[in-house]
């Protein structure tokens, strides 16, 4: 008798909304070098008149961004919460330096989701 073999269902619909925001940020423009010649143009009212050509996927991107970066940043800052170290509570030769783990995967600190957050966000 074959074991179920159903997809884990709530870790593929986050990896498909995690793929669909990848995706429609990397279809939209980068407002890095015009964000910085806008706010030179604010006016006294704290707002920039201008017109600016925005393509669908610009559009797409915005109306979504601010949720999604801020459900993202949620998600992370949960993740990091369930990957912090504590000490192994063994014996160990240097008392100045023991030894730690994950408190949640209880490998080696610092772990592997650990280094990953770290990786993405130091870049």
């Amino acid at each position: 008798m074959q074991p179920d073999r159903q997809p884990d269902r709530p870790r593929s619909r986050m990896r498909d909304r995690l793929e669909a925001m990848r995706a429609r940020a990397e279809k939209s423009t980068s407002w890095r070098v015009t964000v910085a010649y806008l706010l030179r143009l604010v006016n006294r009212e704290g707002e920039v008149p201008v017109r600016a050509r925005l393509s669908r996927e610009d559009l797409l991107f915005l109306g979504e961004a601010r949720e999604e970066v801020a459900t993202l940043a949620e998600m992370a800052l949960r993740v990091l919460e369930l990957h912090q170290p504590r000490g192994s509570g063994g014996l160990t030769s240097d008392p100045d330096h023991p030894l730690h783990r994950c408190r949640t995967c209880m490998t080696r600190w610092p772990c592997a989701t650990f280094r990953i957050l770290a990786e993405t966000l130091d870049r």
